[in-house]
């Protein structure tokens, strides 16, 4: 087809399209993280602060292993989008086999090492005594539904990269729901404590892959069955692009988690007041990306269509398209938080010590938004069009800049270490944008 097939300036259509993927994606990303909400919820009636202590530690064990491992999710999302425009429907559901190939091996691997792999993250979680007991017990049972969290990764990428948004928010809304009422029947109701919490979140992830199963054999139960048949979309010659990409996420996505913890862990060594004012306003981040990452699931669809079709002006009109509702996004945000910044950060404060530390970070919690919505957006750009190495690369560069800034900004304070993270949000995108002309160059003939 050719390069000139979408109109550079982008019609009602397309822009209905684009917040026909983002809200839905917004919803299912707030949805999604209110899991651990309820979950400390729950287990704060049960009156004991070793097992309140016990779920926040396996909550933050999982987040880091799972989160890791979302790299299958986003790699499939944007090469389901590019086959769906190069290829059609049956090497979509051939990269969603591929990706449950992968997902499956990685939690077969997983499962192998839980002797050893799960008493070395809750020694690197720091958890001791009666809370590391209870963590025990939590995580050992949740442990389990690896296969079942990976399975949904590929599935649920299959699903965005089909535009099947509403299925997901669907999905994503009743798994929720379910964890949490499983959550106060197994551990208030027949008493079962954290174990139930463990049983509810287990139990929770298998009902999704049930539900997930059911809906794709209903999507393309004959695209299926063709693409089970066909050994050839499972042989190392098919999986090498498929594994490149989510090599690269997945060393990208190492990459951040590293920068995000030496933001903790630098916060820590100022105080325990600066560290819990950090900690507030790294929530309120996540808050912000999670909204803002919609967007970024927007990209990854719409332009891995454009680029699996070789629609270079197409490509440019929705990346321009979607940046720019990405900042009125963050520029709403942005305000709310300039208005209202204190109450929140106050509101979440446990001491006045820690409340005094949080207000001081009230002119961070505005910038932020405005600092990491083009790197979000971008992100999915670079995913929908499989730049995956060149998104690492920007990943780390920005790093190398980061730890930089992190030692020359060290005399500043608290504030010197915001400013290092938010320079690092800035430098990704910066480093990005850098990057695309000459991306655009290699990868559209037309350009």
């Amino acid at each position: 087809m050719s390069a000139t097939s979408t109109p550079a300036k982008l019609d009602r259509t397309a822009i209905l399209a684009i917040w026909a993927i983002a809200l839905p994606a917004m919803v299912t990303n707030v949805a999604t993280a209110l899991i651990g909400i309820g979950d400390m919820w729950i287990v704060g009636q049960l009156g004991d602060a070793p097992t309140q202590g016990a779920v926040d530690v396996g909550a933050k064990l999982f987040a880091a292993l799972f989160t890791v491992m979302n790299f299958l999710k986003t790699g499939t999302t944007g090469l389901v989008a590019q086959a769906g425009t190069r290829s059609g429907p049956t090497e979509q559901v051939a990269v969603l086999i591929r990706g449950l190939v992968v997902g499956l091996a990685i939690a077969a691997v997983l499962l192998i090492a839980k002797p050893i792999l799960l008493p070395a993250l809750l020694d690197a979680l720091g958890a001791q005594g009666e809370v590391r007991t209870a963590a025990v017990i939590y995580a050992d049972i949740r442990y389990w539904s690896a296969p079942a969290v990976l399975a949904n990764f590929a599935m649920v990428g299959f699903l965005v990269g089909r535009r099947r948004m509403k299925t997901v928010l669907a999905i994503e809304v009743a798994y929720n729901l379910l964890n949490v009422a499983l959550g106060l029947w197994l551990a208030l109701g027949l008493d079962w404590g954290i174990a139930g919490i463990g049983w509810s979140s287990f139990i929770a992830e298998f009902a999704k892959l049930a539900a997930c199963v059911a809906i794709v054999v209903a999507l393309a139960g004959s695209d299926l069955r063709d693409a089970v048949r066909d050994r050839a979309s499972i042989s190392l010659k098919a999986l090498k692009p498929f594994l490149s990409v989510n090599r690269d996420l997945f060393l990208r996505t190492v990459i951040l988690m590293v920068a995000i913890s030496a933001l903790t862990r630098l916060g820590a060594e100022r105080g325990a007041a600066v560290l819990a004012a950090n900690g507030i306003l790294y929530q309120l981040f996540v808050f912000s990306a999670l909204l803002l990452d919609g967007f970024e699931n927007a990209a990854q669809v719409l332009n891995g269509e454009r680029h699996g079709e070789d629609d270079r002006d197409g490509f440019l009109a929705y990346m321009r398209a979607i940046l720019l509702r990405g900042l009125g996004v963050a520029t709403i945000l942005a305000g709310g938080f300039a208005l209202a910044g204190d109450w929140i950060l106050e509101s979440f404060a446990a001491t006045e010590a820690v409340a005094v530390e949080a207000r001081a970070l009230v002119p961070w919690l505005v910038v932020i938004p405005f600092a990491g919505v083009a790197g979000f957006v971008l992100d999915g750009v670079f995913v929908g069009a499989s730049w995956t190495r060149a998104l690492l690369l920007s990943m780390a560069g920005a790093s190398v800049g980061y730890a930089l800034l992190l030692w020359l900004t060290w005399p500043l304070g608290n504030d010197g270490l915001w400013l290092s993270f938010v320079a690092f949000l800035a430098l990704r995108a910066m480093l990005q944008l850098a990057l695309i002309p000459r991306l655009m160059r290699a990868g559209h003939p037309s350009a």
